[in-house]
């Protein structure tokens, strides 16, 4: 049994569909009655976003009654889901009443079949249970669930027409507070299917809404799978599942089930559920079923019939079975596609090997027939490979590669180097592509290109270093060096930085410098940026200037951009200068004329980093803009450089406070990530932590598994000791900051420029521990920590004052070094206004989340000096800040301060709002913020802001002392107890 049985699913996704069936329930439970019928594929989700809203209006005092049709063929019980809904209210003595003044609806429970067969008698049963369904309204809110509407039968169709076009819905009265939610697959709704008519009927009706269950988006299932198993899956598994589920929850179940198993397969339980609506089929129809599975997802309606061998009449009939029973749908361009990925794997997958290989070799003979044209080249390899014909998909692959290096597409270009590769050593020599300069050295150095571009770097490397195992001894040294400073320039992406620079200096060593030769320019550029990331300034700079001449007497201008950016760091007062700037100006112009991409990204990469280490961030935006947009049509948008760029684009707006784009822009972005890119998204953890958003430190986890990212390890560690400073904790946040410095430590022995950020980070949490230990006397522990904070500080010193070229940090290092001073100031002496007023204009560079942090210890230094007035002026500024962000946490905080605070004269029981008042009632029963939202149908971070807006105006400080002022003013009322 797969483990999705012992498992219930979390609701991902459903937000707005939720949010809508709520207010459907807040319409009834106000009188208004409403229907909603909820369409969706099977395994959409209907059931679990059912369960979820059936739960909330259980906890909310509505009744919920639920029916389930069932499928049961030609012979189907009449009035079955109704039938059950009875029996569960029978089962229960207190609604005997009820029933017993409706008896024609009760004798439903005699057998299941229908009581009354004449017109006369089957009226009374159909007002007995709209009557009854009124009486059961009138007590409490109703909800009536009525679940796979495909299945019903034909007399509990019409029983639900008559409710809700002439019934319950319609009659007036208490007995409206009444929905009515019903579901159906939509993917089994074929041309002829009976419900089809009464639904066309029934959205016409003025009470009665349609509400369509669509794929979930790949973002979603990612976190969806991510929740379910006990153990992460790796990210490479987490993505392919992703891409197979299409959007289906429950799909998408069934193959993390089967993860650890078969994860290259239909899961079998998944695939004989996916067959049986095959196996429905006419056998003609599922012998072009079968025929269109090998076509792959797509196949076009001339090829499949080639294929078929069927005459075109037949052909039709088929498709037209397939396409009504909603296995396949008509697409652009005279072409077929299955409707889900997952019934065309389990189609082929149930194919004998015989028959799969014929197919292919007729697919394959087709297509070749047609011309060897570049678009078909994919297809022809990909059906010679499985009809075994390896020689043709050897060439085939060959040109599928060079035609996804024009197109831009390094990731099908890598596939299919990849593949020429895995066929070379199995063709005869005599069989393979005979062009100059094809070879599996070549191809592989071609392959890391493409993996390099891809976004692969750990692939890159891989592919490189097996090109360096094929060498010989006796190879051409100039081949040796290019394999070598290529393999150095693929370390250099994943932080093998030792390394890199020994494969560079090899190769320099094999190319002389005179005569000058292309071979040993590219070296020495590689073994400048090998050099530089070491700390091997002096040596850098010397090597850079010499082999910039040398590019210039060879005309090498893609070499000439490389080298001019690794000396717009080099030299003068490094990019941020004016020289820098005006350097890397010319590498880009330059990289751009020689028509290198991935050269060009790494200029304007410089150039606008440059602009935000300046501070200068609506500058570093407009860079980032333009260079995107150069990516995307370079295909380079997964490369190294355009990743960093990415990441860069969502810091910027994340620090400018445009927060909800930084959320949209990451989320749109997040679905073309390859798999090492995930730290491009990062920044939207910083937003999500801000808010309060509990998953952000799971997501950040999951940013440290895999191979090492030292930008993914320079987040999550960001991510995880904000979290823990945020918590209180100031032993997991000192933790989590030494565990990342160790791991972002790199070979040179410098210190990661993030340290000051971090080390701020923890000392807030520090400087809290501090004050309490103070407050409370506790002289050891005290010491211990003020030791920490001095620890801290000198790690911020150390890192503000120096990055990664040698030189002091620009606004954002000095702004978080000031913070720093001022956090630790308050860990030894307690908290000192004219530090934190340092501090607070620090950030004014444009950081509007850090410097509202950052009012807020100021006034809390204000408060501690006396001046209470200039502290609330402080924090009300703070406030404005954290309010326009939705930093709840942060704002929180700040109206904690505000009430500790009382303005002279102010009366401080200010009205209520009505909303407030229904907050307060629940506050005075003890409900949690998440309980209030659930139960007023608003969100807990709503509830949040109703309840800080409540102590604000009663002036207490917690949620009891909140309704203890209530209870003294009069404005709620004691509940009466007793064990009713």
């Amino acid at each position: 049994m797969s483990q999705t049985a012992f498992i219930t699913p979390p609701l991902i996704g459903r937000d707005g569909e939720l949010a809508r069936l709520t207010g459907v329930l807040e319409h009834a439970r106000r009188g208004a009655a409403r229907a909603v019928l909820i369409a969706g594929d099977a395994g959409v989700g209907k059931t679990r976003l059912l369960d979820e809203v059936a739960g909330r209006a259980a906890r909310a005092g509505t009744t919920v009654v639920t029916g389930h049709c069932v499928d049961l063929g030609d012979v189907g019980l009449p009035y079955l889901p109704f039938t059950e809904i009875l029996g569960v209210l029978a089962a229960d003595e207190r609604y005997a009443a009820v029933l017993a003044a409706h008896p024609a609806a009760d004798r439903l429970l005699g057998a299941g079949a229908d009581p009354a067969r004449d017109p006369g008698g089957r009226l009374r049963l159909f007002e007995d249970v709209a009557g009854l369904l009124a009486d059961l309204a009138a007590a409490a809110p109703l909800l009536l669930v009525l679940e796979d509407l495909h299945w019903a039968d034909q007399s509990s169709r019409d029983l639900l027409r008559f409710l809700l076009s002439r019934g319950v819905l319609h009659r007036p009265g208490p007995g409206r507070r009444l929905a009515v939610l019903a579901s159906y697959r939509a993917d089994d709704l074929h041309r002829r299917h009976p419900l089809r008519p009464l639904l066309a009927e029934l959205v016409r009706l003025p009470a009665v809404e349609r509400l369509e269950l669509r794929p979930l988006p790949d973002a979603e299932v990612a976190r969806l799978v991510r929740a379910l198993p006990e153990r992460p899956l790796p990210e490479a598994t987490v993505r392919g599942i992703v891409a197979r589920a299409e959007g289906n929850a429950f799909y998408a179940e069934e193959l993390v089930a089967a993860a650890g198993a078969d994860a290259d397969g239909v899961p079998s339980a998944l695939a004989d559920l996916l067959l049986i609506r095959v196996e429905q089929l006419s056998e003609t129809a599922q012998q072009v079923l079968r025929t269109a599975a090998v076509a792959g997802r797509r196949v076009g309606h001339d090829l499949l019939r080639e294929a078929a061998g069927l005459p075109e009449d037949e052909l039709e009939s088929a498709l037209r079975e397939a396409v009504g029973r909603q296995l396949l749908v008509p697409r652009d361009g005279d072409t077929y596609a299955f409707r889900h990925a997952l019934t065309r794997e389990a189609v082929y997958a149930d194919l004998l090997p015989g028959e799969r290989s014929r197919l292919h070799g007729a697919y394959a003979r087709l297509l070749a027939a047609r011309g060897h044209t570049a678009e078909t080249a994919a297809e022809r390899a990909h059906h010679y490979r499985e009809s075994h014909d390896l020689p043709e998909a050897l060439t085939a692959s060959l040109e599928a590669a060079d035609h996804a290096q024009r197109l831009g597409a390094p990731a099908e270009e890598l596939r299919h180097l990849e593949t020429a590769l895995d066929l070379w050593s199995s063709v005869p020599s005599e069989a393979r592509p005979g062009a100059d300069g094809i070879d599996p050295v070549t191809l592989t150095l071609r392959a890391s290109a493409a993996a390099a571009h891809a976004g692969d770097s750990h692939r890159a490397v891989s592919l490189t270093r097996a090109a360096l195992a094929e060498v010989g001894q006796d190879a051409d040294s100039a081949l040796a060096a290019r394999i070598r400073y290529t393999l150095a320039g693929n370390l250099l992406t994943v932080d093998r930085l030792q390394a890199a620079f020994r494969y560079s200096s090899e190769a320099l060593a094999l190319i002389p410098a005179e005569p000058p030769s292309r071979t040993w320019v590219w070296a020495a550029a590689t073994h400048v940026m090998a050099a530089r990331h070491l700390g091997a300034d002096e040596t850098a700079l010397s090597i850079a200037q010499r082999a910039l001449g040398v590019a210039e007497e060879l005309g090498m201008a893609d070499a000439q951009a490389d080298l001019l950016v690794s000396l717009a760091n080099l030299e003068g007062g490094g990019r941020r200068s004016a020289q820098g700037q005006e350097t890397l100006r010319q590498a880009r112009d330059l990289a751009r004329s020689a028509g290198h991409g991935p050269v060009e990204m790494r200029a304007l990469f410089n150039q606008a980093i440059s602009r935000f280490e300046a501070g200068d961030l609506d500058a570093c935006l407009r860079l980032l803009a333009e260079a995107l947009e150069r990516a995307r049509r370079a295909g380079l948008l997964s490369s190294p450089y355009p990743l960093g760029m990415r990441h860069l684009q969502l810091l910027a707006m994340y620090t400018l406070g445009r927060w909800d784009e930084c959320l949209r822009v990451a989320a749109d972005a997040e679905a073309g990530l390859p798999a090492t890119g995930a730290f491009a998204a990062g920044p939207a953890l910083y937003v999500a932590v801000a808010r309060g958003d509990l998953g952000a430190v799971e997501r950040a986890h999951a940013l440290l598994d895999g191979p090492f990212n030292w930008m993914g390890t320079l987040i999550a560690g960001i991510v995880l000791t904000d979290a823990a400073s945020l918590r209180g904790d100031p032993e997991a946040a000192v933790e989590r900051m030494r565990a990342t410095l160790t791991a972002l430590g790199d070979d040179s022995g410098r210190r990661p420029d993030v340290a000051v950020r971090l080390a701020a980070l923890c000392l807030a949490a520090v400087a809290d521990r501090a004050a309490e230990l103070r407050r409370g006397g506790d002289e050891r522990e005290l010491r211990r920590w003020t030791d920490t904070a001095a620890e801290l500080l000198e790690q911020a010193r150390g890192s503000a004052g120096r990055d990664e070229e040698g030189r002091p940090q620009g606004p954002e290092g000095q702004a978080w070094l000031a913070r720093a001073e001022a956090e630790w100031a308050s860990a030894v002496a307690g908290p000192d206004p004219a530090a934190w007023e340092k501090a607070v204009a620090a950030f004014g560079y444009g950081d509007s989340y850090e410097q509202a942090r950052c009012r807020l210890r100021h006034a809390q230094a204000l408060m501690a000096a006396g001046r209470g007035a200039e502290a609330v002026e402080c924090a009300r500024e703070a406030r404005r800040t954290a309010a326009a962000l939705g930093a709840v946490p942060l704002l929180e905080r700040v109206d904690e301060l505000i009430r500790a605070v009382p303005s002279p004269g102010e009366d401080r029981v200010a009205a209520l709002t009505a909303r407030e008042r229904d907050v307060l009632r629940l506050l005075a029963r003890g409900r949690s913020n998440r309980q209030i939202g659930e139960e007023l149908f608003i969100t807990g971070k709503t509830a949040s802001v109703h309840v800080s807006n409540i102590l604000a105006k009663l002036g207490a400080a917690s949620r009891t002392e909140a309704v203890a002022v209530a209870y003294r003013q009069g404005l709620i009322a004691p509940e009466p107890t007793g064990s009713g």
